[in-house]
């Protein structure tokens, strides 16, 4: 009985020492098989020929006289898309050819795309477009600038109330050596009221950071346009206009969680005075490629309002050939104002060939009770044809001028 015991005994152990190797082996066989698959899918592939990217490691040694490479990234298919139908490269879109004496090193961390076996590129990507630009406001300024303007705006719509911050001026030309500049803001059509800023002493760079506030309706917001004045305080305390920068809000989106930062560039005002029937200011341009006659209306100054009017005052811009109505457009009326700010592009469709004939008609007009309106004013610009002048001038520098804006003051005159 012993005797049989015990080779029952040796049996089971044998076995269970049998299962244990078996395991053991096993389980060595799967981790070395790992192993070979995991350094089979990292190691660099060697290409023949020009298609492929991943080089024999001897390759990756930077040749003493080649010239440095833009740092592009390589744009890779993986092998799981290489049955899409993309786009045969051809030998010069290749990222790198069999004659190339620099070929790209390698170094660092490879990319999850780099350790596919079999992925080839398809393009580069540079990575120098994708930064954002660098603001250069305080650093580019056009030839025969005056200064330029920052500020803020936002409107509060429960209490109706626009917060207007002054931020700085940049660049300013005082006439002395020194300046002592201060800004008024007004928010027209009222001239009668204004705000008004700290004055900052010995400075052509000063740095406001003063907060405003207009109270006016939600209703009248889009009618209303801020104008800054900036002014220098001399010795004797008398003050000079610098410049002016014109804000109508009518285009502007305006609410409690949309502050806006803007910046101007100051514009000398004209101390001329008006005209017996006031003055208009608008840029032209055309565009002989597109063959586009673009005109841009941008204010109105000492316009004489019929009192018995209550209408508003807005501009119709024609276009004419031989004296031939072509096609009008207008802006949007400005009530109450004779000084009326505008900003608005028009663009006609005019052949060069037509310049010679064609002109532009510009009406100030004001509406009237039903559908009737009054002609306030009107100036006409075009060729030798039609215009003499400060009107012919206008137009001829604006051919001179491709695709730039040409920006006048015109005299209107009531003429039919």
């Amino acid at each position: 009985t012993e005797q049989a015991v015990a080779v029952a005994g040796g049996i089971i152990g044998g076995t269970l020492l049998f299962v244990l190797i078996g395991i053991t082996a096993y389980l060595l066989w799967k981790k070395l098989c790992h192993r070979l698959s995991y350094e089979k899918l990292t190691s660099p592939v060697k290409t023949t020929n020009a298609n492929g990217i991943f080089q024999d490691p001897s390759t990756f040694e930077i040749q003493p006289n080649c010239p440095s490479r833009s740092g592009s990234i390589p744009f890779i298919i993986p092998p799981t898309l290489h049955g899409r139908d993309w786009i045969n490269l051809t030998s010069e879109e290749r990222v790198q050819e069999e004659s190339d004496p620099c070929p790209v090193p390698h170094s660092g961390p490879r990319s999850s795309f780099h350790s596919l076996a079999g992925a080839y590129v398809v393009g580069t990507i540079n990575p120098e477009l994708y930064k954002f630009p660098e603001d250069k406001s305080e650093t580019d300024f056009p030839e025969g600038n005056i200064g330029r303007l920052w500020f803020s705006i936002e409107y509060e719509q429960e209490s109706e109330r626009l917060l207007v911050s002054l931020i700085k001026v940049r660049k300013l030309q005082p006439p002395d050596d020194s300046c002592s500049p201060f800004v008024k803001i007004y928010l027209l059509p009222d001239e009668r009221s204004y705000l008004q800023s700290k004055i900052k002493r010995k400075t052509l760079n000063p740095q406001f950071d003063e907060n405003f506030v207009f109270q006016v309706s939600s209703k009248a917001l889009f009618q209303r346009t801020l104008k800054f004045l900036v002014y220098h305080v001399d010795k004797q305390k008398k003050h000079h206009l610098l410049g002016q920068v014109i804000f109508p809000l009518k285009n502007e989106t305006l609410t409690d969680d949309n502050k806006l930062v803007i910046w101007r560039d100051l514009e000398k005002e004209n101390l001329e005075p008006p005209s017996e029937y006031g003055d208009i200011q608008f840029s032209l341009s055309y565009n002989d490629y597109l063959g586009r006659l673009t005109v841009v209306v941008l204010r109105a100054r000492g316009i004489k309002l019929q009192e018995e009017s209550p209408g508003g005052v807005y501009v119709k811009v024609s276009l004419m050939n031989h004296n031939k109505f072509i096609k009008s457009k207008k802006t949007a009326a400005v009530l109450g104002s004779p000084n009326p700010v505008y900003n608005e592009t028009f663009s006609f469709k005019a052949d060069q060939a037509e310049l010679d004939t064609a002109s532009l008609s510009l009406s100030v007009l004001q509406s009237t009770k039903g559908e009737k309106t009054h002609l306030l004013g009107r100036v006409v610009v075009g060729p030798f044809m039609y215009a003499r002048g400060k009107e012919l001038e206008h137009w001829n520098e604006m051919i001179s001028k491709p695709k730039e804006l040409v920006k006048r003051w015109h005299a209107l005159c009531h003429s039919t």
